[in-house]
């Protein structure tokens, strides 16, 4: 008697980021083109501190995704030895001028530059990365403001791939302040593709699996390779995963392979919350330059 043929293995459905930055750069490029039509040259401001090789790259491609995007893109590039006031001083000259409409600093600086008092000084309408205070204080209340791009790109990410988000109970873990808090704050807020039951837990609470496992929507984002693995997911959930690792040049995830076995949807280990995080810089980008030049939406 011949053997029954085994059950084909349980495959998650793909969330790949790519065709949701798609959409968001087309929108993006065509408000490019009607500024630049009504006179107006949308500006996105580069800072690098140091020459890390990665920083170097990652410039260069917000650069070119600039150019044809039809922004201009002046960038800034100060030595690695440059002090924090040489770095205020570039800010201080980019916030006061005005066909300058966003601005970045690449993250990470030099050790000795601290960021977050850079960040300070940045003025919140061209902070484009949205994590200046104000701005995650604006997110905090519902006032218009640039949104943290990575939340933003989730939350875009979800609605795309039609994965309804709002009454559904998502866990966040990981308390970042550039994706659990305001992740938390984005989710939690009252439109049709958020206004879920959010809960954010971390790796210090002992039983953290107690809450991943009863999510319907699971957002890693504790920066911990593999910490989430099938048996802490909740059969049929939606994982995104947003945290990673790089150990070298090789990227480490938080979601095992493993883990789209059990998951009903899930992002890919590459190309998923990435893209849309990139495309919700433009997004913002836009938006100021938008303002800026006072035309509304």
């Amino acid at each position: 008697m011949s053997e029954s043929p085994e059950a084909p293995a349980h495959e998650a459905r793909l969330l790949p980021g790519k065709p949701v930055a798609d959409a968001v750069l087309a929108d993006v490029a065509q408000r490019v083109a009607k500024l630049r039509e009504g006179g107006v040259q949308p500006s996105l401001a580069t800072i690098l501190v140091g020459d890390d090789d990665a920083s170097a790259g990652y410039i260069r491609i917000k650069q070119r995704q600039a150019g044809e995007l039809g922004f201009v893109s002046p960038h800034e590039h100060l030595p690695a030895t440059a002090t924090q006031d040489d770095l205020h001083r570039v800010i201080d000259r980019l916030n006061a001028d005005p066909a300058v409409h966003a601005l970045l600093i690449q993250y990470p600086p030099p050790a000795h530059i601290d960021y977050d008092a850079a960040l300070m000084t940045v003025d919140p309408d061209k902070d484009v990365d949205g994590m200046h205070p104000l701005n995650l204080g604006r997110l905090s209340v519902g006032l218009p403001g640039p949104r943290p791009c990575t939340p933003a790109g989730i939350e875009a990410l979800l609605a795309h791939h039609d994965v309804p988000v709002a009454g559904r109970e998502v866990v966040i873990l990981g308390r970042g302040a550039t994706i659990g808090r305001p992740l938390a704050m984005l989710l939690s807020q009252k439109r049709p593709t958020a206004n879920a039951a959010v809960t954010v837990v971390h790796t210090g609470v002992p039983d953290w699996q107690r809450y991943t496992r009863r999510a319907e929507i699971l957002i890693a984002a504790a920066g911990v390779p593999g910490i989430i693995q099938p048996e802490h997911v909740r059969p049929g959930a939606t994982v995104i995963g947003a945290g990673v690792r790089y150990e070298g040049r090789r990227l480490l995830p938080d979601v095992a392979e493993e883990v789209a076995t059990v998951a009903g949807a899930i992002t890919p280990r590459v190309g998923g919350v990435g893209p849309t995080t990139v495309a919700m810089l433009f997004r913002n980008a836009i938006e100021a330059a938008e303002k800026a030049a006072g035309v509304s939406r």
